[in-house]
């Protein structure tokens, strides 16, 4: 299996993509092909754990790493460390609708599904594409990432991690976990700005001719801890696929049946995941994709125009809070049938203008592929407490946007075919926003309060990561100007 780059032909193994983790054109990496999964396949699959399933698929596409490496780095990744035996378990909220469980993991998001492995692949990768040098691992985030990656590297040998979030774009809890993450080898900073901010400045700095000489110069590399990274998305198909066979297994499809996949999405690294299952085999029939306030992704689906000239909502779906959304440049190669020269002009209009339209008839390919909507603030608490009242299941706000829209696209569809949705964390992490959808009156006046009251109400006890994170001293943290990112990075480097 060998890679290239949305942007222009290039040639490298999945060791180099993952090493490197963005292209020197300012591409990302992509698959030459798809590998297929057969039938047979997809037989034994059903009967084997999560982790088996696993070591199936990266083997499909990370072949120059032996079937060992793919195996110690998944046991290392699922043994231990989710609060369950399956870390994706489905559970079926009401007759053909099945919820995803994504943020069983030690940070409570779906983010722990690939960044407990990315850590173990990184380093094996390096040590084939990059001999000898620690990588440094730049990472922006709008919330769920940034923990997620610090908790996978921590004190990782031959690694450094630095993660940039939006000051004011991030819940409380999200912040607090961040800015406790213990780590030799850790840095958390702040900036003045919101999460595009922080994305395109990580970009700039990867692109920076300065700062790539002076970690040359240190023998260090820069690498992405992103869903930029393949090393990202890969992890993340395993769950589309073992989800197809917890269906099958669970008696709720038959091989071969149809089933759709709902995801609220705010850089488009977690359906785009999906849409790589299907390509691979698995049969993915409509992908809903579900957006807040920040609505650039319904927008284009519905248009064709991507056009993030636009104002900047801060939600209380905050991992959502994204107005240019990386891996729809690898969509865009699929559309374009790998027509390199069509992506990177699309990217330079974005880079230029801050939009561009796709060409009538790929944007019907797209709308063919896919259904766009969103859902305010106000859709998303009346979601939360609905599906609390009707069902007793308590849910985030981010799963809460995706349960909404996919309400919205059954009615407009009348389409009943059985479907996935994607949860991607606990409702523990927000609760200033679940809390209320589900009990009027006073709320408690700090965050823990509203946790443990959130508790106490739902009858569901508190994730242990979330319970102790009040008695953690605050490390490695600072508050810069986007214009000053590179300077924290070399104060953290030394």
């Amino acid at each position: 299996m060998h890679f290239t780059s949305t942007r222009s032909r290039q040639d490298v193994t999945s060791a180099q993509a993952i090493a490197r983790g963005l292209a020197e054109d300012g591409g990302l990496f992509i698959p030459c092909e798809f590998p297929k999964i057969s039938a047979e396949q997809i037989d034994r699959m059903v009967g084997m754990d999560y982790k088996a399933r696993a070591r199936e698929v990266l083997a499909l596409y990370l072949t120059d790493f032996s079937a060992d490496e793919i195996a110690r780095s998944v046991d290392a990744a699922y043994t231990g460390t989710f609060d369950q035996e399956n870390p994706a378990p489905l559970v079926e909220l009401a007759p053909g609708l099945n919820i995803l469980e994504l943020w069983h993991g030690p940070t409570c998001a779906f983010k722990d599904m690939a960044l407990q492995l990315l850590p173990h692949l990184l380093t094996i990768s390096a040590r084939k594409a990059a001999p000898g040098r620690t990588m440094v691992i730049l990472t922006a985030t709008s919330g769920d990432t940034g923990k997620a990656a610090l908790d996978g590297f921590a004190d990782v040998p031959g690694t450094r991690i630095i993660v940039f979030y939006p000051q004011n774009g991030v819940s409380a809890m999200q912040k607090l976990q961040m800015v406790t993450q213990k780590g030799d080898n850790v840095a958390v900073c702040a900036i003045e700005g919101n999460f595009d901010d922080a994305q395109n400045g990580v970009k700039k700095i990867f692109a920076d001719r300065e700062m790539k000489e002076y970690l040359n110069a240190r023998n260090m590399e820069f690498s992405s801890a992103n869903s930029i990274n393949f090393g990202r998305l890969v992890p993340q198909i395993v769950y589309y696929v073992s989800a197809y066979c917890d269906l099958i297994r669970l008696g709720r499809l038959r091989r071969g049946e149809s089933f759709n996949v709902a995801v609220p999405t705010g850089n488009f690294g977690n359906i785009l995941a999906a849409v790589y299952a299907r390509e691979m085999g698995i049969p993915i029939a409509r992908l809903i994709c579900a957006s807040n306030r920040n609505n650039v992704l319904t927008d284009f689906i519905r248009t064709g125009v991507y056009d993030r000239n636009r104002p900047f909502y801060t939600t209380t779906s905050p991992s959502m809070d994204i107005l240019i959304s990386s891996n729809l440049e690898r969509m865009l190669s699929l559309l374009y049938n790998g027509d390199t020269a069509a992506v990177a002009g699309l990217m330079e209009q974005l880079a230029r203008t801050g939009r561009y339209s796709i060409a009538p008839e790929v944007r019907e390919k797209l709308q063919a592929e896919f259904y766009g909507g969103f859902c305010d603030d106000a859709g998303t608490a009346e979601t939360i407490g609905a599906t609390f009242r009707n069902h007793r299941y308590l849910c985030d706000p981010h799963t809460a946007v995706a349960l909404n829209v996919y309400e919205q696209y059954r009615r407009e569809t009348g389409d009943d075919t059985p479907c996935v949705l994607a949860s991607t964390a606990s409702p523990f992490k927000f609760a200033a926003a679940v809390l209320p959808a589900i009990q009027s009156g006073k709320l408690p006046a700090d965050e823990f309060g509203m946790v443990a009251k959130l508790a106490e109400v739902s009858g569901i006890p508190v994730p242990k990561p979330l319970a102790g994170l009040k008695d953690l001293p605050v490390l490695h943290t600072g508050c810069v100007t986007k214009e000053k990112m590179n300077q924290f990075i070399r104060d953290f480097l030394g």
